[in-house]
């Protein structure tokens, strides 16, 4: 199966789950155990706003490719975008980037207020977890697998993982960057949670120490090299095409490689990344053409 056709294959399947999941709310005051309507419309539109849904796709091709079953995968796959989304929804706040559009539309906080952005955030945080664990029960067999994918994902995501970083991106804006900083701002607002479908897919479909550390080399390498790009992107980037603007780093005084190197040199440290993630899946042979052809893929986007 060709790459394109593979990856949108992944896509549908994780769109099909994401609304499945989370259905369209209609009351104020749901009976027990259903969420309101308006906080279910709050998370679903910044949810279904589309985009490329690199981390759960990520998750299904490595659980395909270490042949596991994907049917045990879909919910963490689709756990995970609402995670990425929650994320996206706090980063656009006020009090975070202060951003009016993402993917081209008005962020949350511009349609639904400042408050219920927040709300969808945490609803989607929260949910992810719930969701999560009700699949590790439907599949008792491999609930140990189920419960080790979840907690590498949370965390990836949590205080030591994205929060992490993003912590320290916060508390290092005017500040003059420094290698070590910048590293480990990259490593874990942006790395974790490229790393975190690669590490529960490894539990998920039972793979094997060797390929759980190959797996987290590509997941460094792809996260670190990713983000460096979207801060060129953010340099040299089109508004338009990006569906965002563009030169937001420089005026929140952010901490970024282009700012550290100059744009030729963090381009090479961006291309020497992508080889490295390329390499790390040797041990795969064969079977990782997909990833391979990801990462190609994700080193060439515009956008």
């Amino acid at each position: 199966m060709e790459y394109i056709e593979q990856y949108q294959r992944y896509a549908a399947l994780i769109e099909a789950t994401l609304n499945t999941i989370l259905p369209e709310g209609k009351m104020l005051c749901p009976p027990e155990g259903e969420m309101p309507g308006k906080l279910s419309e709050a998370m679903r539109y910044s949810l279904l706003a589309g985009g490329k849904r690199v981390r759960p796709v990520l998750l299904l091709a490595v659980c395909d490719m270490l042949k596991g079953n994907i049917e045990e995968a879909l919910v963490p796959a689709a756990a995970l975008e609402m995670i990425h989304t929650y994320s996206l929804i706090h980063d656009d706040l006020p009090g975070m980037d202060n951003d009016d559009y993402r993917r081209g539309r008005l962020t949350n906080h511009k349609v639904f207020g400042e408050g219920f952005a927040i709300l969808a955030g945490d609803g989607l945080l929260n949910y992810a977890y719930e969701c999560m664990l009700s699949n590790a029960l439907r599949f008792k067999d491999h609930l140990e697998g189920h419960i080790r994918a979840a907690e590498a994902v949370a965390k990836r995501a949590g205080v030591s993982g994205m929060i992490a970083g993003q912590c320290v991106d916060l508390l290092s804006e005017h500040h003059d960057p420094d290698a070590d900083t910048l590293f480990y701002i990259h490593t874990h607002k942006t790395a974790d949670l490229l790393t975190a479908p690669l590490m529960a897919a490894s539990y998920i479909a039972g793979a094997t120490e060797q390929q759980r550390t190959a797996l987290e080399r590509f997941g460094a390498c792809v996260g670190v090299a990713f983000q460096i790009d979207d801060d060129l992107l953010d340099v040299e980037g089109n508004a338009g095409e990006m569906g965002k603007a563009t030169g937001m780093d420089a005026q929140h005084g952010k901490m970024t490689w282009p700012a550290l190197v100059g744009i030729e040199a963090a381009k090479a440290r961006s291309n020497l990344l992508w080889q490295q993630a390329k390499e790390a899946l040797d041990c795969f042979g064969e079977d990782a053409r997909f990833l391979q052809a990801f990462a190609d893929a994700l080193a060439k986007r515009k956008k």
